[in-house]
């Protein structure tokens, strides 16, 4: 049986990684994806762009991986990208924007925020029209066609749904989760087979980490908004929701 950890949105948190990635380790996992986001928001973007390029068979592009990467005139961004230097900018600029595979007769893609831009937000609670429409092939590649498993990140909120016999899931954010203060990822189990009426599971994880130790880092990092960082990841509650 095939195992695959789904990662995404570390964010620049070093602490919240490590501890995911013992976790990974622990449970013999040895496949892992991320679904972007690597940087931003948090202190040590160089830290994670080098250990997930270790350790990662498979990144696909994040909105702040793209941002970073153009390096726009915006302090949240020109601080990460003085800190990533030119190599790793591009490599940021130059990830794929989804990855397709078969597990268990099932057609898995996953993407960072949706098949139609890193930018194009989807919550769980949106209208049902919008959430189906995460299983449309990306924009630029219509000879995908529809999906029968879609995985992806940006929102934050690990969650599963199976709508009209599909099954769309958010494996949460590793470094900034906003449900919860606890890193959150996913392990996707199957056969590599085409045959459906193989297991298939998908399994969420939350890991516990040392906040206040990344506390700490942000600080001395002095980050920018480092006060909505904090309060982020020690509430799980998203900065545009703080009073």
């Amino acid at each position: 049986m095939e195992r695959i950890a789904i990662v995404s949105d570390i964010h620049g948190n070093m602490t919240a990684w490590e501890a995911v990635l013992k976790d990974i380790r622990s449970r013999g996992v040895e496949r892992i994806f991320c679904l972007g986001d690597l940087v931003g928001k948090g202190p040590e973007p160089v830290q994670v762009v080098d250990q997930v390029r270790a350790t990662c068979e498979l990144v696909i592009r994040g909105n702040w991986d793209e941002l970073v990467a153009v390096n726009q005139d915006n302090e949240n961004f020109t601080w990460q990208a003085e800190r990533l230097g030119e190599e790793r900018l591009a490599y940021l600029a130059g990830l794929p924007f989804s990855h397709q595979f078969q597990l268990s007769g099932r057609t898995i893609r996953l993407v960072h925020a949706s098949p139609q831009s890193v930018y194009h937000r989807v919550q769980p609670w949106d209208a049902m029209e919008k959430r189906l429409a995460m299983f449309d092939p990306p924009a630029d590649e219509p000879e995908q066609g529809i999906a029968d498993v879609v995985g992806y990140g940006d929102v934050h909120n690990a969650y599963l749904q199976y709508m009209n016999g599909k099954l769309l899931f958010n494996a949460g954010s590793v470094g900034n989760p906003l449900d919860l203060p606890q890193a959150s990822y996913c392990i996707l189990e199957g056969e590599d087979s085409n045959d459906n009426n193989t297991p298939f599971n998908v399994q969420f994880v939350r890991v516990p980490y040392d906040i206040e130790r990344e506390v700490q880092v942000a600080q001395s990092a002095n980050v920018p908004a480092l006060d909505f960082y904090i309060r982020e990841i020690r509430t799980g509650i998203y900065r545009g929701l703080q009073e």
